[in-house]
């Protein structure tokens, strides 16, 4: 079934008073890869913090998270860019091949050298849930949602593929009932809602209760079933498949995530405010949709000061994450806005940089371990010298990640490109 994406009618389809077409391709993924760039430095700023520049972490940290304000940008990216793709391919089977080419050939690369990372102690050993339990760990990073399983990411940055991955599935599964209407801002208020209530939801109740094995089993049966039933089945079976893949995508954000479920909700709810952001820009949306997707972001702070972090900080640290979480939050959706409305060329060392912003982001973890080993007492060395160790680190990062980006990402995406054309 081929869908065109400028036939698409969204909540209503395009009418009076809906925003102008788009611009040009080229010009919207420069500002897209931009962004990406953006994100990706502000993350790697955030891990130089702590070996090299403890000052600034205990100045500013309690105002402002980095990190967050980093990944927030990029689940506003994702979540207007994702849904379009599948939506322009019309192909549920060839986005998840183009989506799988594009994750996992990188991220097993990592996680073999974080694992081994781990095993040599390089900086710390490898979590002891991960050696205790190796199979059920495995299987919760083959599905990348690991987060959601209570299981100890074996590289940190993994935990946000799994925000990637549920978004995946719920994309998967609105347009497998929907394909010819999406129901966007239904989707958002439903989730924008659930941010307000997901504070009172125990957070990782189902592994506590089951045991983290037992969720683990369930849910990948359950999930793999209904992405076969998705890509192999008749019409029937796919409605049951996308059903499979919904609810219990829904049921980890809302009872197991690791950091509670009003901030899953939270992420997840800024997802799909980038689709309608970019339903928005496609005329799919009338302009009175801009005060449903700009409640977003204030619901976001409204939860972080009505329910706060909820896993035993004590006042004053309840207190930072509840203003260094908004601010990033903030933060992030103005750098999207602002990015999404200038009409001037992004600088190309951005767009550049967010070429190669996945690889980035995944090999900076591993090289911030050795630096935590060359650099053992950050104090004691001289702001010059620490400067100095930041630069390098971000070049050889940036040369490595362009290494990767040529020699796994780009073989692997053109390897799934082919797959996709062999099917046709």
């Amino acid at each position: 079934m081929s869908i065109n994406l400028a036939d698409l009618r969204g909540d209503g389809g395009p009418r009076a008073g809906v925003l102008p077409q788009p611009l040009p391709p080229a010009r919207r993924q420069t500002w897209l890869d931009a962004l990406r760039g953006v994100a990706v430095l502000a993350v790697l700023f955030e891990h130089l913090l702590d070996p090299l520049f403890p000052e600034i972490r205990s100045a500013v940290s309690p105002w402002f998270d980095f990190g967050q304000y980093g990944v927030m940008v990029f689940f506003l990216v994702s979540g207007y860019v994702v849904p379009a793709s599948l939506e322009r391919r019309g192909d549920v089977t060839g986005f998840w091949i183009g989506r799988l080419f594009r994750l996992y050939p990188l991220w097993a690369l990592v996680a073999v050298a974080g694992t081994a990372f781990g095993l040599l102690r390089v900086y710390s050993e490898l979590p002891v849930q991960l050696g205790e339990h190796p199979v059920t760990a495995g299987l919760a990073h083959l599905t990348m949602l690991q987060d959601f399983f209570q299981v100890v990411s074996v590289v940190n940055v993994f935990w946000t593929l799994s925000y990637e991955m549920v978004f995946y599935l719920l994309v998967t599964a609105i347009f497998v009932f929907a394909p010819h209407r999406p129901r966007t801002i239904g989707t958002l208020v439903v989730v924008t809602a659930g941010v307000l209530v997901g504070g009172l939801l125990p957070a990782g109740a189902l592994s506590r209760g089951l045991g983290v094995e037992a969720v683990v089993l369930a849910a990948t049966a359950v999930l793999v079933a209904g992405l076969a039933a998705v890509l192999r089945g008749g019409p029937h079976a796919r409605l049951a498949g996308a059903a499979a893949l919904a609810v219990p995508a829904v049921v980890l954000i809302g009872f197991n995530s690791r950091i509670g479920a009003w901030q899953s909700l939270a992420i997840v709810a800024t997802m799909f405010a980038g689709t309608a952001l970019h339903r928005l820009d496609q005329g799919q949306l009338h302009r009175r949709a801009r005060w449903v997707v700009g409640l977003v972001p204030v619901v976001c702070v409204v939860a972080a000061f009505w329910f706060g972090p909820g896993w035993g900080m004590g006042e004053a640290e309840a207190t930072a994450f509840r203003w260094s979480w908004s601010a990033a939050v903030v933060a992030a959706w103005l750098t999207f806005v602002v990015f999404r409305l200038l009409p001037v060329a992004m600088p190309g060392v951005l767009a550049r940089l967010g070429l190669i912003s996945y690889s980035v982001y995944l090999v900076h973890p591993l090289a911030v371990q050795v630096l935590r080993r060359l650099v053992p007492y950050p104090g004691q060395v001289a702001w010059a010298e620490r400067v100095t160790w930041a630069v390098a680190l971000t070049a050889v990062v940036a040369a490595v990640a362009t290494l990767c980006y040529r020699y796994v990402e780009l073989p692997a995406q053109a390897a799934g490109r082919r797959l996709i054309r062999a099917r046709s």
